[in-house]
């Protein structure tokens, strides 16, 4: 004994020992206090919020189907209310598909609109009409959700109801069958809006796309159920809540909690349709108590291991040290000490990797937060409290302007280096500070950002917009070369969330409103000006759809030519000339043959054509380019698919409706289906229910009513523009079917609209 403690060496040892060991007790210390049990608090918060956001996500798209099929039951046309001489207007149908079309196109999770009536076996869709029969039991099939089922369940009186998502095997006109996951959404008939029986087919996929589920922490499990506690979605097949509704009361606050077995069951009722959401946490991480309970052995054999360590070091030393390697996972041999250490280094890095997750999810959260803001909805005591425990940190004066940054990526041709959103906002945010502009920075969607700029005096606010455009040129010529962004700024407004909203939604506005030949990068939301001086080309879209049908390319480019110039020097805004330009994309795609869409041609081509048209930089000379290309495709293919027999009822009204401004004689229609006058008369009236004259009749007259509503012509100039010889046969005729004059018809519509 006297010999170790005259060894200095010993001592070293010992007093080595002792300050590797308080280290390790710090450090155990430290890691204990901010142990991943904290972080899983943390972590539940946030789930708990992001699960919101979620939920609000769900509700935006169950509104949107809401809202859908309200505007379907509020079309005008009652296509199978049968008219003066009996029989339904097929110009009416005609009406009925286009403004379904138009409807369902606006929403992108939608697979297909179904319009049908009770008694009727015509079902009228987005892409034509066909047999109910046909249309479920051929196109769209499933063994239980048949024609049978469907007829019957809408005769019923039933609320709106979502079903659950299921594979339906789908034929496509090229008789390839695929299969998809959807959900069906019925209309609810106990009220009754219209005499039509809605459905729409949702694809799942393209729904989910739409609700971000990265957010939710690993074991953690989602089930939507509808207002009849019927599940509608589930990301796990497992989860089975059978019993626990019985025990759960939802609160003021539509939200409620259950503990079964390991895991934590938190309901949450919706405001919007009364669907029920139930999420699934388990209580803890996995082997949790162990961790916690290693974390205290680990400190109290530490501080045991000081004590003995300090009187008997010189005798005890290799078995403490044995026991510590153990606990830090490695083994007993070589340098000791700097295996000790590095473990020690190990577990720091651990601890930190920790507290970068949780920054993230606290970053993810603040966005979260502002995009309910963004929401007018009434939020629940709980989103208030959270809302005023961050508001300080989006705001970094008394003032704000917001700023919204819409980029369009490059063309596949100069397509570089894709830049992800995380990097785009942060060049935002680093180029906004760059400049002395204090900014918070948060992705909205796909590519579009929100920037939250804080101003001192109102007067910045011109300063600022000048900084903008040279940002944007620097981003533009830097780091993001090929993508074309623009700025819409918004006016000044006092720093409180509340504000948020009313700042979106004038930038969101601006945004649409803009002028198609605004070149301008930087937009002010406070002084655009809102017109309304859109013109509705009717007749060139008739023209422009009987060229391509006659396969006559040089002329459909040249109508599409004038209508874009023509509406592009009239300089109205961004979405009214979108929508002149998508009229001229399906007034030819109308007349496209099925062989058009071989391999999915005209899909891809549509598909691009959109993509273009909803594009911030989208020019009218690149509109113009891709409209050319579809009519060059439709014409060329429609050149190769010519019927073999003309004498068919799709044929003839769409000859019909092509050429009823011209004089169409019984005769020439007979020479151009290759019949005789009587045996065409009597073929047509056995079809269509009427005669050729009266048919002729309710076709002209059907446009005629467009034109006096919308349009400047005189009646006689009506006349003609319809295929009446002269405004007196146009009067008479009119009259004998509408029981008014045509001037009489247009003051009652100027008077009412």
């Amino acid at each position: 004994m006297k010999r170790l403690l005259k060894n200095q060496g010993t001592f070293q040892i010992f007093f080595a020992m002792l300050l590797v060991i308080g280290i390790m007790v710090i450090s155990m210390y430290y890691l204990y206090r901010n142990s991943i049990s904290g972080i899983y608090d943390r972590m539940t918060e946030n789930n708990s919020l992001a699960v919101k956001a979620m939920i609000g996500s769900f509700d935006n798209n169950f509104r949107s189907i809401n809202n859908l099929i309200h505007s379907i039951h509020m079309l005008p046309y009652n296509v199978l209310e049968p008219g003066e001489d009996g029989q339904v207007d097929m110009s009416d149908v005609y009406l009925l598909q286009d403004n379904l079309a138009s409807l369902v196109s606006s929403v992108d999770f939608i697979e297909e609109a179904v319009i049908f009536y009770d008694n009727h076996d015509l079902v009228i869709t987005s892409s034509g009409t066909s047999s109910l029969t046909q249309f479920f039991n051929q196109k769209y099939k499933h063994d239980r959700f048949n024609v049978n089922y469907w007829r019957t369940y809408m005769k019923e009186r039933n609320s709106f109801k979502v079903f659950h998502g299921d594979y339906y095997r789908i034929s496509s006109d090229t008789f390839k069958e695929t299969t998809k996951k959807l959900m069906i959404a019925a209309g609810g008939n106990k009220v009754r809006l219209s005499n039509k029986n809605v459905m729409l087919l949702i694809n799942e996929k393209a729904f989910m796309k739409q609700v971000s589920q990265n957010l939710m922490i690993p074991g953690a499990s989602l089930i939507v159920l509808d207002q009849n506690q019927q599940v509608v979605y589930s990301t796990d097949s497992t989860l089975n809540i059978t019993g626990m509704m019985e025990e759960v009361y939802l609160s003021a606050t539509q939200e409620a909690s259950l503990t079964r077995e390991n895991y934590e069951y938190h309901f949450y009722k919706s405001d919007f349709n009364e669907f029920i959401y139930v999420e699934k946490i388990p209580f803890q991480f996995q082997n949790i108590d162990s961790v916690s309970q290693a974390n205290r052995l680990i400190m109290f054999t530490a501080i045991l291991c000081a004590i003995l360590l300090s009187i008997l070091l010189s005798i005890y030393l290799n078995k403490p040290v044995k026991r510590i390697l153990h606990q830090l996972g490695g083994r007993h041999g070589g340098n000791d000490f700097a295996k000790i250490l590095s473990g020690i280094k190990h577990m720091q890095a651990e601890n930190e990797t920790y507290k970068k997750q949780l920054a993230f999810v606290d970053a993810e959260a603040r966005r979260g937060i502002l995009l309910l803001a963004l929401d007018e909805r009434e939020l629940s005591a709980e989103h208030e409290q959270l809302m005023h425990r961050y508001e300080t940190d989006f705001f970094l004066n008394k003032q704000f302007v917001m700023v919204m940054f819409r980029w369009s990526a490059p063309a596949q041709a100069e397509e570089g280096v894709n830049v992800s959103a995380e990097r785009m906002a942060e060049l935002l945010r680093t180029g906004l500070r760059d400049r002395q502009a204090m900014a918070n920075v948060y992705h909205e969607r796909e590519l579009q950002f929100l920037a939250l700029i804080g101003i001192r005096q109102s007067s910045e606010r011109d300063t600022l917009l000048k900084l903008l455009g040279l940002l944007l040129g620097q981003l533009q010529q830097g780091e993001l070369s090929g993508y074309t962004g623009i700025a819409c700024v918004s006016k000044v407004y006092a720093s409180e969330l509340s504000n948020c909203s009313k700042a979106y939604q004038s930038l969101t506005s601006a945004m649409a409103y803009r002028h198609v030949n605004e070149r301008a990068a930087v937009i002010d939301a406070g002084k655009l000006e809102y017109e309304w001086n859109m013109p509705l080309p009717i007749e060139k879209l008739e023209k422009l759809a009987s060229f391509v049908m006659n396969g006559k390319l040089k002329e459909s480019k040249a109508i599409i030519t004038e209508t874009i110039r023509e509406t592009a020097q009239r300089n109205v805004h961004q979405h009214q000339f979108a929508y002149i330009a998508k009229s001229l994309f399906y007034a030819m795609v109308r007349h496209a043959s099925p062989s058009a869409n071989r391999n999915n041609e005209l899909y891809l081509l549509e598909s691009e054509f959109l993509r273009a048209a909803e594009t911030t930089g989208a020019s009218p000379e690149k509109l113009e380019q891709l409209l050319h290309d579809a009519a060059q495709h439709i014409v060329h293919h429609s050149e190769a698919a010519e019927p073999a027999s003309k004498l068919n009822k799709a044929y003839i009204s769409q000859y019909i409706e092509l050429n009823y401004m011209r004089n169409l004689y019984l005769d020439q229609l007979a020479e151009v289906t290759g019949t005789s006058s009587k045996y065409f008369s009597s073929y047509f009236k056995k079809t269509f229910g009427v005669n050729y004259v009266e048919y002729l009749n309710k076709v002209r007259l059907s446009h005629a009513r467009e034109l006096l509503k919308h349009s400047n012509y005189s009646v006689s100039e009506i006349g003609e523009r319809t295929g009446y010889l002269n405004s007196s046969t146009f009067t008479t005729t009119f009259k004998k079917y509408y029981g008014i004059s045509p001037s009489e018809y247009r003051k009652q519509k100027q008077n009412t609209g």
